[in-house]
């Protein structure tokens, strides 16, 4: 018993420390966003993407060295993962083709209802059970999303189309992940890397002209995308280590706030009031789909 009280300390030590954890993170993918709102602005989203995935490639090198090529490439139900990567190639394509015409906090809020998406299909994908509290925080998150979507004036601008088929395929990726979930993190990666290297050349295979040569300082910040949005999700690993999903995921809305800061700080965008009520809706029905599934899990260990 008292082995159990001492460890009680550092329990909330740890889960204090994922949460400050997860919480750079998504500062991190926040800034990944807004370099590439900043570089699309000059350059292709294929020609992005391209740069960013051999960047990612160079930062996984040692490991893939470490581990041997095979166990990477060699996996169960290798056309799942190629299914997987395609859609994460698609998204990813998608928000960067988005948030060039958009401001940011108008594209992170599509993003962020993939969650609902995902509870919404995962009885007929997963057979999972859904009680009427989730499809009630289902229903009114569809309603944050039209709110947001605002169908009166913009619903059918492409930007907005192209979002909702991003966040879509997103959900999609993240019901495919649920299935390959005995797969490493690292394994799963490299694969969603290597999709979207192959998405992005093949973009550009077919528009060349989509290639603008970049300046060094151009180079160096195409690169970055890929090192910041893997440390990202390095961190993100880290975080969910350290404390339980319950503590740290609630915290990928803070999305939301960056976008909305540096949305104004770096672009002076000003999120219209329908973004903002939508957002609310999603953000409310996201948490609350999320905690029920912990309620339920606890429930049935």
């Amino acid at each position: 018993m008292s082995l159990h009280i001492a460890s009680l300390p550092r329990m909330g030590s740890l889960a204090r420390n994922g949460a400050f954890v997860m919480l750079a993170a998504m500062l991190m993918f926040s800034l990944n966003d807004v370099m590439g709102k900043w570089l699309v602005g000059t350059y292709s989203v294929s020609q992005l993407m391209t740069i960013r995935s051999l960047a990612a490639l160079i930062i996984l090198a040692p490991l893939i060295v470490k581990r041997g090529w095979r166990s990477f490439v060699i996996v169960d139900r290798p056309w799942l993962h190629a299914l997987r990567s395609l859609l994460f190639a698609m998204e990813a394509s998608a928000f960067y083709f988005a948030v060039a015409y958009m401001p940011l906090a108008d594209t992170m809020t599509y993003w962020l209802a993939a969650p609902i998406y995902v509870a919404a299909a995962s009885p007929f994908v997963l057979g999972e059970k859904v009680g009427w509290r989730r499809w009630t925080a289902i229903l009114i998150g569809f309603l944050g999303v039209v709110i947001a979507l605002e169908p009166s004036r913009n619903s059918f601008s492409l930007p907005a189309i192209i979002a909702l088929i991003g966040s879509a395929a997103f959900a999609v990726a993240i019901l495919l992940g649920r299935t390959l979930r005995e797969t490493p993190d690292t394994t799963l990666v490299f694969w969603q890397v290597v999709g979207a290297l192959i998405f992005s050349v093949a973009g550009l295979a077919i528009h060349p002209a989509g290639w603008t040569p970049p300046d060094l300082e151009a180079t160096i910040l195409l690169g970055l995308l890929g090192v910041v949005a893997m440390m990202a999700h390095i961190l993100v690993s880290r975080a969910l280590k350290l404390a339980d999903a319950a503590t740290v995921v609630p915290i990928q809305y803070t999305l939301l706030f960056w976008a909305v800061i540096f949305g104004w700080m770096f672009f002076g965008d000003t999120p219209r009031l329908t973004v903002l009520i939508g957002s609310a809706l999603i953000v409310a029905s996201g948490l609350f789909i999320f905690f029920r599934e912990q309620q339920l899990k606890k429930r049935q260990a």
